[in-house]
């Protein structure tokens, strides 16, 4: 009998393309106090009075242009990466969405009806970098589903893996084919966050966004700080990859208003070709499988911007998907939680 099981956690989809579907799981996850971080009445107004009714629509429609036959990409994704890891550990490995289907619960179930006798259950947030609106959220609603259930099994958590070596090299290895063409410059899309949840994950209360080279200045800040951990990436996988500073950049995308991490990825996309970037390689690490934000925003949309305003070639670098060497690396990073 195995005594440990693991649960990879993803963001979710929608059951279908459908809009009563789609505003179901917008509901589900624009309601979260983590991502839409105001008072709940004026979160409730905003999210159920004026977003869902005129986003949904749009947003299913996105979706259609991404669906597959088996369904959502990142659930069916994040399904082939449990069967990757699977074939290459002893322990039960099942899935989770923070949003929608398969829920947390029904993933924690699973776990149990394999292994009865199950003692400890290692989560892994398939987020490398920590963010209240993603890392965070999916942490503390294990959490609170674990406690409210009254789980008997030990329940332990994966950390952020942003710098962690293994990760590193399996995103250098999965840019590296991409490099046999010409290209003018890389650019890494990370996902965008308000500026206030940056300040909020602050643990010293006065280090994040501070300075103009706070990132750069050593703070236990670090540790919870997105900002912080996208450039840390880009910089160990560019340094890997031998890549001179002035051949790549950092954006942040899929912003929602005002006061969002800068500069902004479809900003850069439009200015890219006036200033001579011509041929343009993008990839957006803050993802792990390819989901609406990667296929649709970024290599449908984001195309279409680069190539209107002058670009010539432009390419997106899938996630990592089910990528051997990151499946390699989640079996190291729940070993090292044993």
């Amino acid at each position: 009998m195995n005594k440990r099981g693991i649960l990879l956690m993803n963001l979710g989809s929608p059951d279908s393309t459908a809009v009563p579907d789609v505003k179901k799981y917008l509901n589900q996850f624009l309601m979260d106090e983590r991502v839409i971080d105001i008072p709940y009445l004026f979160r409730l107004l905003l999210i159920k009075g004026i977003i869902v009714p005129t986003r949904a629509p749009k947003s299913a429609e996105a979706y259609k242009t991404i669906w597959t036959e088996n369904g959502s990409p990142l659930v069916v994704i994040t399904q082939q990466l449990q069967k990757a890891l699977q074939q290459i550990t002893d322990c039960p490995v099942e899935i989770a969405m923070r949003y929608g289907n398969p829920t947390v619960k029904s993933g924690f179930d699973r776990l149990l009806k394999r292994e009865p006798g199950i003692k400890e259950v290692i989560a892994v947030p398939l987020y490398p970098h920590y963010a209240m609106s993603s890392y965070e959220t999916a942490v503390e609603h294990a959490k609170e589903v674990y406690k409210t259930n009254n789980y008997r099994f030990n329940l332990d958590f994966v950390k952020p893996y942003y710098n962690h070596a293994g990760y590193i090299n399996a995103l250098a290895e999965r840019m590296r084919p991409y490099f046999q063409k010409e290209y003018d410059h890389i650019l890494f899309s990370y996902h965008g966050i308000p500026q206030r949840h940056i300040r909020k994950s602050d643990i010293t209360g006065a280090h994040c966004l501070r300075s103009a080279n706070c990132c750069e200045t050593d703070s236990a800040a670090h540790s919870f700080c997105y900002r912080h951990q996208c450039f840390t990436t880009t910089r160990l996988v560019m340094e890997q990859l031998n890549i001179p500073a002035d051949k790549f950049s950092i954006s942040f995308q899929s912003r929602l208003g005002k006061g969002w991490l800068e500069p902004f990825t479809d900003i850069r996309l439009e200015q890219m070709p006036s200033e001579g970037i011509k041929k343009l390689l993008i990839l957006c690490p803050a993802f792990v499988s390819d989901c609406l934000e990667t296929l649709e925003e970024i290599a449908e949309r984001g195309k279409e911007t680069f190539l209107h305003a002058g670009g010539i070639e432009y390419e997106m670098i899938p996630c990592l998907n089910t990528d051997h060497l990151w499946v390699e690396v989640l079996k190291e990073l729940t070993e090292a939680n044993s």
